[in-house]
C-alpha cells in the first residue's frame, strides 16, 4: 500500500526511540540522530517523521505533564508500537540479508 514504506529517515527516528529511554520526546530524539550519523537535523524533520510514523502506526503519543523547565508545556511523549518493533526487525533482516550477500561475494 502506498505510504506504508518505512523511509530511511523514519527508520532513523524509530532506531532512535527504541535506543532511548522510552517514553522519547523529540529534542534528544533529534540529539540520538544527529549524533549517530553526523547530520545537522532541523526540528522540523523529527517532528513530520514523527507525525508520519504514528499515522501508520508505528508510534504512539501522548502528552506528558507540564514541567517548569518547558515553561509549563507539556512534551509530546513517544513510544515505539508492537507493529513498529516488528517493522524495524523485518528491515534488520533485509539489510542483514543483503549484506551477507555482498560479503559473500568476496
Amino acid at each position: 500500500m502506498r505510504g506504508d514504506r518505512l523511509g530511511e529517515f523514519e527508520e532513523l527516528t524509530l532506531l532512535a526511540i527504541r535506543a532511548l529511554d522510552p517514553p522519547a520526546y523529540a529534542v534528544p530524539i533529534q540529539r540520538f540522530i544527529a549524533e549517530a550519523t553526523g547530520r545537522d537535523l532541523v526540528m522540523g524533520a523529527v517532528y513530520a517523521s514523527l507525525d508520519r510514523l504514528e499515522q501508520k502506526g508505528l508510534v504512539r503519543s501522548t502528552l506528558g505533564e507540564a514541567t517548569q523547565e518547558r515553561g509549563g508545556k507539556r512534551k509530546r511523549l513517544f513510544v515505539v508500537t508492537a507493529e513498529g518493533a516488528r517493522r524495524l526487525k523485518e528491515v534488520r533482516r533485509v539489510r542483514e540479508r543483503i549484506w551477507r550477500a555482498i560479503e559473500a561475494k568476496r
